[in-house]
């Protein structure tokens, strides 16, 4: 992330196209937040938002699962594929009880997701790596930021969001999102915990405060590669790369507002 603005995030929102991006993310959102059945049903609208989006961040760490199979299983604990289910369900979960801290102690929060994710108490759990220890980050190719690096920039990350911006949901949930990924800070479940943090920004901003909104599912739809070029971009650091990663996320969410439009549509049939 690059330039000289007083408020980045401010002088990113507004790079060519993502006016647009916000504007679109704005009108889905109000669009699925009107729907009647939200008005009766919200808190099921919620839970299954959860489910999905736990799906889709789990399905972008390698492990793709049917939406039924994530449904029924209870063992998360066996295999790869499982412990990467499992460690998405935990962290979807535990969003909402990070939001009042996000704001205030935000490096905080990133370690007890990873502690969340790794659910065991290594070393290296709940911390950022240090100098010399490798990542299980196989599905992101890019260059891996030194330890020195990663500290100096997740300090910078952790005083944009505690000095607070008045840039649109978006853009921030975006940043912080693309941030987390090109740093890849802990030793495992990077791409989890950076999917998790956009989902905190997201409602903890109020654009989504009932977290039914799951741009989780959109990355997931809008594939693996996709969101691999968009990443590229903003690694880049170029203008156009920032705004088509922003662009990108901002699709995410419209995605992820169709899904739970379509849970309303169904629950409001009687076919739930």
């Amino acid at each position: 992330m690059s330039t000289n603005a007083a408020d980045p995030l401010v002088a990113l929102g507004g790079l060519p196209g993502v006016p647009d991006a916000v504007d679109s993310v704005r009108k889905a959102v109000d669009r699925v937040y009107g729907h009647r059945v939200m008005r009766r049903r919200s808190n099921e609208i919620t839970s299954e938002a959860a489910l999905r989006g736990a799906r889709g961040s789990a399905a972008l760490s390698g492990a793709d699962w049917a939406l039924e199979e994530v449904r029924r299983r209870t063992d998360f604990g066996s295999e790869p594929e499982a412990r990467a289910v499992g460690a998405a369900l935990r962290l979807t979960a535990e969003a909402g009880q990070l939001l009042s801290i996000w704001r205030q102690s935000p490096l905080r929060v990133l370690a007890r997701l990873h502690l969340v994710a790794a659910a065991d108490a290594g070393d290296a759990v709940g911390r950022p790596r240090r100098r010399g220890e490798a990542v299980d980050e196989p599905l992101i190719e890019l260059p891996l930021p030194d330890a020195d690096e990663v500290a100096g920039r997740l300090e910078g990350l952790s005083q944009l969001i505690i000095a607070g911006s008045s840039a649109p949901a978006l853009v921030t949930a975006a940043i912080v999102h693309g941030e987390l990924l090109a740093l890849r800070p802990f030793t495992s479940y990077n791409g989890l915990v950076a999917r998790t943090a956009e989902r905190i920004v997201l409602i903890g901003s109020g654009l989504d405060p009932k977290a039914i909104c799951p741009a989780e599912v959109g990355h997931a739809e809008l594939g693996r590669a996709a969101y691999a070029a968009a990443l590229d971009g903003y690694v880049s650091g170029t203008p156009q790369g920032m705004a088509a990663w922003i662009a990108h996320c901002g699709k995410a969410v419209e995605l992820g507002v169709r899904e739970s439009t379509a849970v309303c549509e169904a629950l409001q049939r009687g076919a739930a």
